[in-house]
């Protein structure tokens, strides 16, 4: 499985006008399907919400600056070991970010975009979970 930038590009561009609704769609499909993974966030999820869509713009900015992008992940994913994240949670908050950019992208979604952000969660995951596993630091 591989990404197409310009599809993960042209996704995200048709998701931009919903991004405060986009994260509380995440948050609400992640709490609801993976409710234990809820004490792992704040209480008031208002600042995390702009902090995740800050994120996904700087990831789609930087698909292709592969330095740039690594070395944001691996920061991610330490602050994210800091916090609790284990490798293990990394597949429900995929497979509630795919939920969220699927229900917002509407007739942008198609199953080559689908398989573009899964190739591309696959490395966010794989590079945050390795930068957080304190036997690899």
């Amino acid at each position: 499985m591989t990404a197409d930038p310009s599809l993960i590009r042209s996704s995200f561009a048709a998701v931009q006008s919903h991004g405060p609704q986009l994260t509380e769609y995440f948050y609400d499909h992640l709490f609801t399907h993976h409710p234990e993974l809820r004490p792992l966030f704040a209480a008031h999820l208002d600042e995390q919400r702009d902090r995740l869509w800050a994120a996904l713009g700087a990831l789609v900015a930087n698909l292709e600056n592969t330095d740039t992008l690594v070395g944001m992940l691996q920061n991610l994913g330490r602050r994210h070991a800091g916090y609790g994240a284990l490798a293990e949670h990394y597949p429900a908050v995929g497979d509630s970010l795919i939920a969220a950019l699927r229900h917002y992208a509407g007739d942008a979604w198609t199953p080559a975009v689908e398989e573009s952000w899964t190739a591309v969660y696959g490395v966010i995951s794989s590079t945050m979970a390795a930068a957080g596993d304190p036997a690899a630091r």
